[in-house]
């Protein structure tokens, strides 16, 4: 157990800290599962933008590494691209 002041003031503010990580980190992991569960190939398309800006604020607050938000925005694109060739196949 921390006995200084500052020490235990730093254990209160990194759990809030952990905490607000936690939401946001778990609201684009939500988001991105909603992407791959959608079957509509449009819809996938209008939800890219707020995906895409939940991912850039998450590398911005330093909850997730840049090129992990790269990583994840291309697979995504990837995944829309696949889905709108194979719908536009197919019609």
């Amino acid at each position: 157990m921390a006995h200084h002041k500052s020490a235990k003031k730093r254990i209160r503010s990194n759990e809030k800290k952990r905490l607000y990580n936690r939401y946001y980190n778990k609201t684009m992991r939500t988001m991105v599962k909603k992407f791959y569960a959608t079957a509509d190939p449009q819809e996938a398309a209008q939800m890219l933008p707020s995906l895409y800006s939940i991912i850039d604020k998450n590398v911005k607050r330093g909850i997730i590494h840049k090129n992990k938000g790269a990583n994840l925005k291309h697979k995504i694109t990837k995944e829309l691209n696949k889905r709108l060739n194979s719908a536009a196949t197919t019609a």
